[in-house]
């Protein structure tokens, strides 16, 4: 429902204010100007463009100030973003990917910190409904366990990358949100990862540690970069608003041992989040259904009545999975085939 006009005026006038001292810089600087101050000005016209943006949802003055004080472009960034891969029709193989994250030396330090987190992980695992070796997975996958979070600054990282304007939308909230993280006594010092805004031993970006950050140890601090108990109930509460079932696996290795038709089994289901993700997906159908098609799980890990997807992540002749729903709410963490099934693999490596 729209607000009455009366509301949304001063918000309105806020940010016009603050587009047009953006303009303003950006003339100030002349034709005579180098390019590089002409670029400077705009980039700080477009920080008050965010600052207001900030005030106008609560933020106070000293945070602004305090995060945006000496910040700059940063081109490193840029040069980082822009060598992202685009989309492609080619799918990469899920057996090297495997080999390079199912590793000898992440599911050795999956074991280590299962053994050294025993006195509070069941308490986790209790109060969210996800089981230990999901969270130590997602750990090890993100960071290798907290041996690398990133130094990159994440205020200039967010600003740049809202600067840039290829996801601005994105990134411009994801700057605000960091604001609202520091106006909740989240140390300035803190705010550091990667060169795309994601932090900590989850790597969250700022919203998403807004939403679901949690104190596991109750020193009254969500410290997702230091603490083992903050950053493995954090994840597990991530997981719990994404819908995670307790008592129910992501899935399980199969063979197909009779001919498929794998055109007829296709969903006609069409996802609005990563399409390609989900496309590579069969229809649902029971194991029971399953087992009777040949598709044959290695592992009694499902029950006959669970609802399970077919996915031939290197195609037929290879190896197959039958996916349940849990298996999505990986992939709602990175929306990834070859993420989601190395978590889930790792998972069950870490626990065996």
């Amino acid at each position: 429902m729209l607000l009455p006009i009366r509301f949304r005026v001063p918000q309105t006038l806020g940010l016009l204010r603050a587009g047009l001292a953006a303009l303003v810089l950006s003339l100030l600087a002349g034709p005579a100007g180098a390019q590089g101050d002409e670029a400077a000005a705009g980039f700080q016209g477009y920080l008050q463009y965010l600052a207001a943006k900030a005030r106008a949802e609560g933020v106070r003055e000293t945070t602004i100030s305090s995060v945006m004080a000496g910040l700059t472009e940063n081109p490193r960034v840029i040069a980082l973003d822009r060598a992202q891969p685009g989309t492609s029709s080619s799918i990469p193989a899920f057996a090297g990917y495997r080999r390079a994250h199912v590793d000898a030396a992440r599911i050795a330090g999956g074991r280590r910190q299962y053994a050294a987190s025993a006195d509070y992980l069941g308490g986790i695992e209790q109060r969210y409904g996800v089981p230990s070796k999901i969270l130590l997975a997602i750990w090890g996958h993100e960071t290798n366990y907290g041996s690398y979070t990133g130094d990159f600054d994440l205020a200039r990282s967010l600003a740049t990358l809202a600067y840039e304007g290829r996801r601005r939308a994105l990134f411009a909230e994801e700057f605000i949100a960091l604001l609202k993280m520091v106006d909740r006594g989240v140390p300035r010092s803190k705010l550091v990862g990667s060169w795309a805004g994601a932090f900590g031993n989850p790597q969250f970006l700022p919203s998403v540690y807004l939403r679901v950050a949690q104190d596991g140890d109750g020193d009254g601090f969500a410290d997702i970069w230091s603490s083992k108990q903050d950053t493995l109930a954090s994840i597990a509460n991530y997981f719990r608003d994404a819908g995670w079932r307790a008592g129910e696996p992501w899935g399980v290795a199969a063979d197909v041992t009779l001919p498929l038709d794998r055109p007829a089994l296709g969903t006609a289901l069409a996802s609005p989040r990563c399409p390609q993700v989900f496309a590579r997906h069969s229809q649902w159908k029971t194991v029971g259904e399953w087992k009777a098609l040949g598709v044959v799980p290695r592992a009694p890990t499902l029950a006959d009545d669970t609802l399970a997807s077919l996915l031939e992540p290197d195609g037929p002749g290879q190896t197959a999975y039958l996916l349940t729903g849990n298996y999505r709410v990986i992939l709602d963490y990175n929306c990834s085939n070859l993420y989601a099934l190395s978590v889930g693999l790792l998972a069950d490596e870490i626990a065996r």
